[in-house]
């Protein structure tokens, strides 16, 4: 009988474990696709990055956006037509400083899907980083109307260029 709790209490704690590693809410008949798990994986790196970009662990937060941009590059090997995965990209270029690789990631993405708010404010982003003004109002316009937080973000930027860390 103690061979059995003992079992009992080994498999409860293995797949809590497990299920704190994946999606529970993804089925896994054929096991999650690896593309998405890749992503998830990278999207948590971001998170985690930029609470050390924000505490000015700058170095540290560089290094998990290498890690990130690593994940992105095998999901976006097995999904090409996810913008999704390009914004990101995108995203973890830029914060690398690497600008001119990251803007093409965000045109691959917007040629993907022209009225991607993440990704039009983040171009934005970038145009502003990169000085150039007038495309960052091009991307502003774009999200005009769209009733969404990314709007505020860059027209907050645009208008304050300069003092703000993006």
């Amino acid at each position: 009988m103690k061979y059995l709790k003992i079992s009992l209490i080994f498999i409860l704690l293995s797949s809590n474990l497990f299920a704190a590693g994946s999606d529970s809410s993804s089925s896994s008949s054929g096991g999650e696709d690896a593309s998405k798990s890749d992503y998830k994986q990278a999207v948590n790196l971001i998170k985690r990055a930029s609470k050390l970009e924000k505490k000015d662990k700058i170095d540290k937060a560089k290094k998990l956006y290498s890690q990130a941009f690593n994940k992105l590059e095998k999901a976006y090997k097995s999904d090409k037509k996810n913008p999704d995965i390009l914004n990101y990209m995108g995203f973890t270029t830029r914060k690398a400083g690497n600008f001119d690789q990251a803007e093409k990631y965000y045109l691959k993405g917007l040629s993907i899907k022209p009225n991607h708010n993440g990704i039009n404010e983040y171009l934005g982003e970038l145009y502003v980083q990169t000085n150039r003004i007038d495309k960052a109002n091009e991307r502003l316009e774009v999200l005009k109307g769209c009733n969404c937080e990314e709007y505020g973000e860059l027209e907050l930027i645009i208008k304050t260029r300069g003092t703000k860390v993006y």
